[in-house]
C-alpha cells in the first residue's frame, strides 16, 4: 500500500499534487475498508466455530451469548410460531367449556385452556430474549405472515373432539416438545420443561374422555370413532412436512434446536398411539396400517400433503375464523392494556413524588 502511495506522489507534478493527495486518500480508504471487511469475516468465522463447538458440547446458548443471525432468526420464527399455536389452540376447546357434560369436565377443560394461555406467555417471553418484539410477532400472526399449527384450523363438532384433541393433538405435541427440553437455546429449553409437564396432563384427560366414550353407549362409541377419524390424519400432519420437503430440518438439527426429524417423530407417534386405540376398542382410519416385523414399527398410509399445504396456506376449514377471533380479541382488549399502563404510570409517579 505504501509503495502505491509513494508511486502516486512521485509521478505527480506540482500542478496535480492536490489531486494526487485526494487519490491517495481514496486508495487508502478503500484499502482500509477491504482490510476491515476481511478481518470481520475472519472474526465471524472464528465466532461461528466457537459457537458450533458449544453446540456440539451440549452447552446451552444464553441470550447474551454471541449467536449467528440465522440461528436467532430461526429461533424467533419457531418459538413465536409455537406461541401462536398455544394461543390459537385455546379457541377450538374454549368453544366447549360451556357445553361440557358435567361440572368436573368443565373444570378440567377450563384448567387446560388456562394452561395453554400460560404456555403462550412463556414462549412469547422466550422470543423476547432474542430481541423480538412481542407485539410485532402477534401482528405478524394477525396479518397472516406468521404461521401456527395447522391442526387448529379444523372444527370441533362434538364433545368427543375434546378427547381427540387431548389424546392425539396434545400427544403429538408432547412427542414434538419433549426433545425441545434439550434444545440448544437455554430459555426455550427451560420453558419447555414446565410446558411438557402440563401437556402430559392434557394428553391423559383427552385419553380418559375417549376411553369413557368408547366404553359407553353405541352412540358414544360412534362419536369417539368419528372424532378419531377426523383428527387422525391432521395429527400426523402436525409434525410438519416430510423430511425430503422440510427446508429447516437439516440446519436445525445441526444447531440442536431439533433433536429428531419430522418423520422420526411422526413414526414414534404412530407406534405409541396405535396400541392405545386398540386397547380402548377404536379403529385407526388407515386401511394401509400394518405392523412391520423387520422394523418393529407400523407402516402407515400416504398422508394427503395437498391438504396440509392448503391448510398451511390459509385455506383450511377454520383459518379465517381463527385469525379473525385473535384479531378481534386484541382490538377488544386494548382498553385493558391502556388501563393497566395508566395505573402503572400513576403508581410510578406517586412513588417518585
Amino acid at each position: 500500500m505504501l509503495k502505491l502511495i509513494n508511486l502516486i506522489l512521485i509521478t505527480s507534478d506540482r500542478k496535480h499534487c492536490s489531486i494526487s493527495f485526494v487519490l491517495v486518500g481514496v486508495v487508502y480508504t478503500y484499502i482500509c475498508l477491504v482490510n476491515a471487511l476481511f478481518m470481520k469475516n475472519i472474526d465471524i468465522k472464528s465466532l461461528e466455530e466457537k459457537f458450533q463447538k458449544k453446540i456440539d458440547a451440549d452447552i446451552k446458548i444464553e441470550p447474551n451469548d454471541w449467536m449467528p443471525d440465522n440461528y436467532r432468526a430461526t429461533l424467533i420464527r419457531q418459538i413465536s410460531q409455537h406461541a401462536h399455536s398455544e394461543i390459537v389452540g385455546m379457541l377450538p376447546e374454549g368453544n366447549w367449556i360451556t357445553r361440557a357434560p358435567n361440572l368436573r369436565r368443565k373444570a378440567v377443560l377450563l384448567a387446560k385452556v388456562q394452561d395453554e394461555a400460560g404456555h403462550g406467555l412463556y414462549l412469547y417471553c422466550a422470543t423476547e430474549t432474542l430481541g423480538a418484539d412481542r407485539e410485532e410477532t402477534i401482528d405478524d400472526l394477525h396479518s397472516g405472515k406468521a404461521k401456527y399449527s395447522s391442526i387448529f384450523n379444523y372444527p370441533t363438532l362434538s364433545w368427543a373432539d375434546m378427547g381427540a384433541i387431548g389424546w392425539l393433538v396434545d400427544g403429538a405435541a408432547i412427542m414434538n416438545q419433549v426433545p425441545l427440553c434439550r434444545c440448544s437455546y437455554g430459555p426455550y429449553a427451560r420453558a419447555m420443561v414446565r410446558v411438557c409437564k402440563e401437556e402430559s396432563f392434557h394428553q391423559r384427560q383427552g385419553f380418559e374422555i375417549m376411553t369413557k366414550l368408547a366404553s359407553g353407549t353405541k352412540e358414544q362409541k360412534e362419536m369417539a370413532q368419528d372424532a378419531l377419524n377426523r383428527f387422525w390424519w391432521p395429527s400426523l400432519m402436525m409434525f410438519g412436512p416430510s423430511d425430503a420437503d422440510s427446508k429447516h430440518t437439516d440446519q436445525s438439527m445441526k444447531w440442536k434446536i431439533k433433536r429428531h426429524t419430522n418423520d422420526e417423530l411422526r413414526q414414534q407417534f404412530v407406534d405409541i398411539t396405535v396400541p392405545q386405540a386398540e386397547m380402548i376398542g377404536l379403529t385407526i382410519p388407515d386401511n394401509d396400517l400394518k405392523w412391520n416385523e423387520s422394523t418393529k414399527s407400523y407402516t402407515y398410509g400416504a398422508i394427503n400433503w395437498d391438504e396440509f399445504w392448503q391448510v398451511v396456506g390459509g385455506n383450511g376449514p377454520c383459518n379465517k375464523e381463527r385469525v379473525d377471533a385473535r384479531r378481534k380479541a386484541k382490538e377488544d382488549g386494548k382498553w385493558v392494556v391502556e388501563a393497566a399502563m395508566a395505573f402503572a404510570n400513576k403508581r410510578s409517579a406517586k412513588k417518585s413524588a
